[in-house]
């Protein structure tokens, strides 16, 4: 579902993006989306790292090989 916002910007800088998007066969909308999409993701890449460097150390095999039953064990 896509939902309307509104920004506010200078109208010389909304002109600028406008014809910068243009210039690569796409509007200033397709590229806000886009944008929104990368701006996204990047929080989420960033909340997996700060996760990551938390459980880092916290569960350790010692540097030992599991065996294939051994890591599809139920417990």
């Amino acid at each position: 579902m896509t939902k309307n916002i509104t920004f506010s910007a200078d109208e010389t800088l909304i002109e600028a993006a406008r014809e910068a998007a243009r210039a690569q066969g796409s509007t200033l909308n397709e590229q806000f989306r886009l944008w929104l999409e990368q701006y996204s993701r990047q929080r989420q890449a960033q909340k997996f790292e700060e996760f990551m460097a938390q459980v880092k150390g916290k569960y350790s095999s010692g540097g030992r090989k599991f065996t294939r039953d051994e890591m599809n064990e139920r417990r």
